[in-house]
């Protein structure tokens, strides 16, 4: 049995689907639910897409079936999530004319072309994250436009949206383009965490009445309790250094005569 089905549910199948079946859904799925069609859907087209990531992998599913997401979160297998846009390129291999246009055109700096639509990634704060944000985009043709989230619209890491009209012009149709798609990233190497002791003791409590509650562990009195301290690389390398220098000196002693038990 697995642990868990969502994965499945997603993508409409059951958990002893074969790669064939897997694929049918996904492509269904797929074509339905993208940002070029459903501009609004970008959160489903995400979920289909990391259903079929881990499904689609034999490591990855196996691991799923065992621990469920939880497992595939905390790094198993690869760990976390490609971009679903790239998910549905290798899936689909872009077309022909859009492989073309990958090897005619250079790489831009922000945006990167799949057909009409223009694709980016875009990084954000915690803070732009849960209260909302404004980022101005410059534009391929000169322009600023500014990409708003609203207070209590939360963004999370790989989350796709989409802005309308923003694209490349459609061919023989001068006023119209294609859709501007952004997938927002805010992983710990994006987010600008605060300096140690930037709160006050009062403050963490008032902070945490604003965000959603935290599991509390009951504690019991098999348990031990331990403090995180500052992981310092230098000082590991050292610590293991010294480790198995000891280990050598204690199985291959240098010289002198080694004792005998009886």
């Amino acid at each position: 049995m697995v642990k868990e089905t969502t994965y499945y549910d997603v993508l409409g199948v059951k958990p002893n689907a074969t790669q064939e079946e897997l694929k049918k859904a996904y492509r269904k799925l797929a074509l339905k639910y993208h940002p070029d069609k459903n501009p609004n859907e970008g959160e489903k087209f995400k979920q289909i897409s990391q259903a079929y990531e881990v499904l689609s992998d034999a490591k990855k599913r196996e691991l799923y079936d065992k621990g469920g997401e939880q497992a595939i979160k905390e790094g198993g297998a690869g760990g976390g999530f490609g971009s679903p846009m790239d998910i549905f390129d290798m899936f689909f291999g872009g077309g022909g004319r859009m492989q073309r246009e990958r090897r005619d055109q250079k790489d831009h700096a922000v945006f990167t072309r799949r057909g009409e639509d223009l694709f980016m990634c875009m990084d954000i704060q915690l803070v732009e994250a849960l209260c909302g944000f404004q980022k101005p985009i410059s534009t391929l043709d000169n322009r600023t436009i500014v990409v708003t989230s609203h207070p209590g619209q939360i963004v999370k890491h790989g989350d796709i949206k989409c802005v309308l009209n923003e694209g490349m012009p459609i061919y023989c149709r001068p006023y119209e383009k294609g859709h501007l798609i952004i997938e927002f990233k805010w992983r710990f190497l994006f987010v600008n965490f605060p300096e140690n002791g930037f709160l006050s003791p009062d403050k963490p409590s008032l902070l945490e009445k604003l965000l959603p509650e935290r599991k509390e562990v009951e504690e019991t009195d098999e348990m031990d309790q331990v403090e995180l301290v500052d992981f310092d690389p230098n000082q590991e390398r050292r610590r293991h250094y010294n480790g198995e220098a000891y280990e050598d000196h204690e199985h291959h002693p240098r010289g002198g005569v080694q004792c005998q038990t009886s």
